[in-house]
């Protein structure tokens, strides 16, 4: 179970975040969507604090912490009960796949390196990249670089996957494996939090989809709720920017 609550968030005198409220079940695959400036990404990475909130609390599991007044062994505590896939990849360009999925247990979880290895050859042949074990990043496509970073996030077994808009850096014929792929994991019953534009995939998915704009949550529920029946006006517009033309059922 994750819960966030009054999450507040600034850059200066630029508000980002202002009093979010997420509730998030075990098991959950929750969708968040939005235009680009709406808070989604820096809502993930307050989550997993990439980034410094400045008022609300997290609960993940039976730990909840003051985002705030967080300690370090707080932090360090609370990530270890999550693993964050970026848009970007966010591979070290000098290890190779092994290692880039190895070296979060190795470093931060310290565990044996034989038995890294073995978690980590396991998640890499779950993400169908069992024979580029000793590929380096330079070596492998978008895609792959891709499903490398969702290896390294399974091999953690974190409470919660934490997953930027994972398709936005990739080719279009690239975006429907990948896709597959997280929809494959999210069948396995992991909990996760995805930042996505693809509105099929939510609806496919998602057991809760949110729409985000100007840092809050405009509305919530079930996808055939939100994307079929939305009760609010800018929700919509926003769909039907994305998706026009479009008929609601109000």
């Amino acid at each position: 179970m994750i819960s966030i609550a009054n999450l507040h968030k600034s850059f200066g005198k630029n508000k980002i975040l202002s009093g979010v409220d997420v509730h998030v079940d075990e098991g959950e695959v929750v969708v968040i969507l939005g235009a680009s400036g709406s808070g989604k990404t820096t809502l993930l990475r307050c989550v997993c604090f990439l980034e410094s909130a400045e008022e609300g609390t997290l609960t993940i599991g039976n730990q909840t912490v003051s985002f705030g007044k967080a300690k370090k062994r707080d932090i360090l505590a609370l990530r270890k009960k999550t693993a964050f896939v970026f848009q970007n990849h966010n591979l070290f360009i000098n290890k190779t796949a092994l290692e880039n999925v190895t070296e979060g247990l190795i470093v931060g979880r310290k565990m044996p390196k034989a038995e890294a290895v073995a978690i980590a050859r396991n998640a890499l042949a779950k993400v169908g990249l069992s024979d580029r074990n000793d590929y380096y990043p330079s070596q492998l496509s978008g895609g792959q670089q891709q499903r490398v970073g969702i290896a390294r996030a399974v091999a953690l077994n974190p409470e919660v996957i934490l997953f930027d808009e994972p398709t936005s850096a990739l080719d279009p014929e690239l975006i429907g494996e990948t896709l597959a792929l997280i929809k494959k994991i999210a069948s396995e019953g992991i909990t996760m939090i995805i930042v996505t534009h693809e509105i099929s995939f939510a609806r496919d998915v998602a057991s809760k989809v949110i729409y985000m704009d100007g840092g809050v949550i405009v509305e919530q529920g079930a996808p055939e709720e939100v994307l079929v029946r939305p009760k609010e006006e800018r929700t919509r517009q926003f769909l039907r920017r994305i998706l026009e033309p479009i008929e609601f059922n109000i």
